[in-house]
């Protein structure tokens, strides 16, 4: 059975749900994400826990359950000159963090030192602060998509999802981009997104990121879909962020806050016959099927 039928619609209805990643980053991420989803047509978000600008989105979301927002799972912290480590004491989760208390910036280092044990403990803790602060998220993600750095992480996420009664981001496109083997770890009852779509560093080193995300729209599929951007400001702050790394860098980020606050992309959504879902609607709804096969 596909998404859209576990979800009670019509099987040919395109459902999109079109999600900013790393809220919390940074005060400029923070502060695109915001104008995305009061101006543009972003309706879900995720925040990084770890992140120093954590408590600025935390309280934002507190203030808004209007909007869509989970928590953005951290294991990885990819940049430069811009660092941040577990939220629990290092001596917690010695595995985590290289010699000077941060995250390794690649997956690869990740599944190389991370013990299961601490991978566990420290998204846990994750969770429980954000549900402390006084959030209610609405589903859980992940930071690189770092919980498929290795099938244990991959089933210690699933796992949270669960106990913590959360839908999880599980994608065969997000699986296989880490290397992580769809037909071994998806478990029957696992609630998939048909399609997810992550711009590309040579759509944007070619100039061809509009051209990617107009192609999408244009072209979506029946299905539950979701596009995952980064939106943030060309700015001092974030350029001082992403230095060096202009794949996912801070005019990458700008060229996605534009076009997603874009009265012309807003039309495309009603001329293409494109549904918005958010993450709250697919747990509502899952549990309201649930409770009618039971009732």
């Amino acid at each position: 059975m596909s998404s859209v039928q576990k979800l009670e619609f019509s099987e040919n209805t395109k459902l999109l749900i079109i999600h900013a990643d790393d809220a919390g980053l940074s005060h400029s991420e923070n502060m695109a994400t915001i104008q995305s989803l009061e101006k543009g047509i972003v309706n879900s978000y995720s925040i990084m826990v770890p992140c120093p600008w954590f408590y600025e989105m935390a309280v934002f979301a507190k203030n808004n359950p209007q909007f869509d927002n989970g928590i953005h799972l951290t294991l990885t912290c990819e940049w430069e000159n811009y660092k941040f480590g577990p939220v629990l004491p290092v001596s917690e989760v010695p595995s985590l963090a290289d010699e000077n208390g941060h995250f390794y910036k690649k997956r690869e280092q990740l599944r190389k030192n991370a013990s299961a044990e601490d991978v566990k403990k420290e998204l846990q803790a994750q969770i429980e602060k954000a549900i402390k602060f006084g959030l209610k998220p609405t589903h859980i993600d992940s930071h690189m998509y770092s919980v498929g750095a290795s099938p244990e992480f991959f089933g210690i996420y699933r796992d949270l999802g669960e106990k913590y009664n959360l839908p999880v981001l599980i994608n065969e496109q997000l699986m296989k981009m880490v290397g992580l083997n769809p037909e071994l770890n998806i478990k029957e009852g696992d609630f998939l997104i048909d399609k997810t779509y992550v711009g590309e560093f040579e759509y944007f080193k070619t100039g061809k990121l509009n051209d990617y995300y107009d192609s999408i729209l244009g072209k979506l599929t029946s299905g539950l879909n979701l596009i995952l951007i980064h939106p943030a400001f060309d700015d001092n702050e974030m350029k001082g962020i992403t230095v060096n790394h202009p794949n996912f860098g801070s005019e990458w980020r700008q060229i996605d806050f534009d076009l997603f606050t874009s009265q012309q992309n807003k039309s495309k959504l009603r001329e293409n016959n494109i549904e918005l879902v958010t993450w709250n609607d697919i747990k509502n709804r899952k549990r309201k099927v649930h409770n009618n096969r039971y009732s």
